[in-house]
């Protein structure tokens, strides 16, 4: 159709951003890019459960039914010299934690306390900006001691010791150390806001050299940090670009004595919007329940986020924050007829 000087009148509709999910993510297994995710986080509520379902779909199509559990523990708590807006863990904030070390026997102890519960990964996490010599000294006898142990033998073992030198990712690699984490935290746009003792790209350094090492990338974020959601989709789009092993998915816990202790902790509907997203940009990697989901969901919403995109979880408690029982997570795991990723299928 055409008016009198010949134009077209007409114009092709757009097409419905989960409409467009289904045929590219779905279906090709390709991520959606950044304009399509921040038209996902802005769709209402009561596009939620449609949306939630969709990202549990690509879950299963292109990640399959298992859940991989994991369990942390801190080798070095507290005393860091950086200045991250939301740690408490931070020497430049006036919070409670106080810096202290774990022991190698209380090391072993941790390992099997992960095992027990059918967890696959142990991940050795320490409050520094990089690690010193004395650090890689205790991770590489700690190391030795869980692979010396009949209990923890077999665990996989991964690693979150700060920004790396490249001897020093040679050096964890050569630990057998098969999976590092270093979080990029947020969006590159708001990394300043969040951090201002070292920068973004120092991270992404990091991640580099250890992708590069053989080893599997751990990465992830923060959500809830005053980020807008154009941010949010920043993120997410430059997550896929790093294309990591694993994305670990925090939610703020507002700790007292950091600079965030007042900001508002995000609604159940909002965070459960943003996992579906993060799944729609990330469709075959592993999306894993972090930190803050107690706060933030409650068990009624972790459990719409377990079947609204996420296939990983860490049980028992956080680095300086209690977590769930790791019981209520295996049966709460248990009721979805979620299975357990097994440790042969992981090493």
């Amino acid at each position: 159709m055409s008016d009198v000087d010949g134009r077209s009148t007409t114009s092709a509709q757009p097409v419905d951003v989960l409409a467009r999910a289904e045929a590219e993510v779905l279906e090709a297994g390709r991520g959606l890019g950044e304009g399509a995710l921040r038209e996902v986080l802005s769709l209402p509520d009561s596009r939620l459960p449609e949306l939630l379902d969709l990202a549990h779909r690509v879950r299963l199509r292109w990640c399959g039914p298992e859940v991989e559990v994991e369990g942390i523990v801190s080798l070095k708590t507290g005393g860091c010299p950086e200045d991250c807006h939301f740690c408490s863990q931070s020497g430049l904030f006036p919070t409670p934690v106080r810096a202290a070390w774990l022991d190698i026997p209380g090391l072993v102890r941790a390992a099997r306390q992960t095992a027990a519960s059918g967890a696959t990964e142990f991940c050795v996490v320490a409050a520094v900006r990089g690690p010193d010599e004395r650090l890689l000294r205790q991770v590489r006898a700690g190391i030795e001691a869980i692979r010396a142990d009949e209990v923890t033998r077999e665990l996989n073992i991964a690693c979150s010791l700060g920004m790396l030198t490249g001897e020093q990712v040679e050096e964890l690699a050569a630990m057998g150390v098969h999976r590092y984490n270093h979080n990029l935290e947020t969006a590159r746009s708001h990394f300043s806001r969040v951090v201002t003792t070292h920068t973004w790209e120092e991270r992404w350094s990091t991640l580099r050299m250890v992708r590069d090492a053989g080893m599997e990338v751990c990465c992830g974020g923060i959500i809830g940090m005053g980020e807008t959601t154009e941010q949010r989709a920043e993120f997410a789009s430059q997550l896929a670009e790093l294309d990591p092993h694993e994305v670990p998915l925090n939610f703020l816990i507002p700790n007292p004595g950091t600079p965030f202790e007042h900001y508002p902790v995000v609604e159940g509907p909002e965070a459960l919007r943003t996992v579906a997203a993060f799944r729609l940009a990330l469709p075959r990697t592993m999306l894993r329940f972090a930190g803050g989901r107690e706060l933030t969901f409650g068990d009624l919403g972790a459990r719409q986020g377990m079947l609204g995109g996420i296939n990983a979880i860490i049980v028992g408690n956080y680095l300086t924050n209690l977590g769930r029982p790791a019981g209520e997570d295996l049966d709460m795991l248990a009721e979805l007829n979620m299975p357990i990723k097994a440790l042969n299928s992981t090493l």
